[in-house]
């Protein structure tokens, strides 16, 4: 593993709207071109070039890239800095946030910040996994380091389990790569409390599918792909996407596909602070192909849809949605 703190992960918090998220990764760009977009909210950039340029080390260029954020756009932002995207992410995550907090490169130092962190504190280690591995009593990071392999294959298979343990030694060959961020559409919704119950859950996603359909269908664009981000009481997230058996803007769809992401991550005890809903690849609505369908039911419920996008727009947001959501009045 190359030993060079040169990776910042940089999530950018309050202040943060969908139009300053560009300009914020034009920022980055100032510094280095190597800067890749994790939309809604965050970006990697890979600052080896940038090291002997400026003159400074890649904590230093973290420092600039808070303040600067702040001073032009009141974006206040959290920066890891690290050897790699995923102690760098981890880096981020381990505090208070609007700091700058960096992991140094040698492995002593990687290992004394890993091994004491919960086993889900890892990138890509979500509830249901950490359960798993908490029933063997492997809850922690270096407990996952040092167990056996033949244990972990047993727990998660062999792949996730040859997957689990190079993060568990801080090892992540995944390059930054630059991107620009996709088209896309996102909604939020941040619960007053750790949510624990699922069907609460659930109508917030069924809100946030009626919001983003809306949306799309009046700006007459359709999504590939959905992503849902969730975050937890302890400001871990994780984060799924998957792609739309079709182009649409259907909220029955959109919602379809909302129930079964949150559904795969088996979050029956987790404590959810935020659900982020992101509509992928947008395009518009008459580029796209739609498969006919003979199913009458459906079509009326396009037509119902279609009239109550009418009132929407005649009456406000509040006029129609469908039954369930988080606006109804019990």
């Amino acid at each position: 593993m190359d030993g060079t703190v040169h990776v910042l992960y940089v999530h950018f918090g309050t202040g943060l709207t969908e139009e300053r998220y560009p300009r914020l990764l034009e920022l980055l760009a100032d510094i280095t071109p190597v800067v890749q977009a994790l939309p809604p909210d965050a970006a990697l950039a890979d600052v080896r070039g940038a090291l002997r340029y400026f003159g400074r080390t890649a904590p230093e260029l973290a420092e600039l890239v808070r303040v600067r954020a702040l001073a032009h756009y009141a974006v206040h932002c959290t920066v890891g800095a690290a050897a790699n995207p995923l102690l760098a992410r981890m880096a981020a995550q381990a505090g208070p946030p609007g700091e700058v907090r960096a992991v140094p490169g040698d492995a002593a130092a990687v290992t004394a910040f890993l091994h004491p962190k919960p086993v889900a504190a890892l990138h890509g280690v979500g509830p249901a996994t950490a359960r798993a591995l908490g029933a063997y009593g492997l809850d922690t990071v270096g407990r996952v380091a040092t167990a056996p392999p033949a244990t972990l294959q047993r727990i998660l298979g062999a792949a996730p389990a040859r997957r689990l343990r190079s993060r568990a030694h801080g090892e992540d060959p995944t390059p930054v790569l630059p991107s620009a961020p996709a088209r896309s559409a996102a909604a939020e919704h941040r619960f007053g409390r750790d949510e624990l119950d699922a069907d609460r859950r659930r109508r917030a996603l069924l809100t946030l599918t009626d919001d983003l359909g809306y949306r799309m269908r009046r700006d007459a664009q359709v999504a590939r792909a959905l992503t849902l981000t969730v975050r937890y009481a302890d400001r871990s997230t994780t984060t799924r996407t998957r792609a739309l058996p079709e182009p649409t803007a259907h909220t029955p769809a959109l919602t379809a596909l909302a129930y079964a992401l949150h559904d795969a991550l088996g979050l029956q005890r987790a404590r959810v602070r935020a659900l982020t809903l992101r509509a992928e690849d947008l395009t518009a609505a008459d580029l796209a192909s739609r498969q006919l369908s003979l199913d009458p039911r459906e079509e009326r419920a396009r037509r119902a849809e279609a009239a109550a996008d009418r009132a929407r727009r005649r009456f406000g947001s509040a006029a129609a949605h469908p039954a369930g959501t988080l606006d109804d009045v019990a």
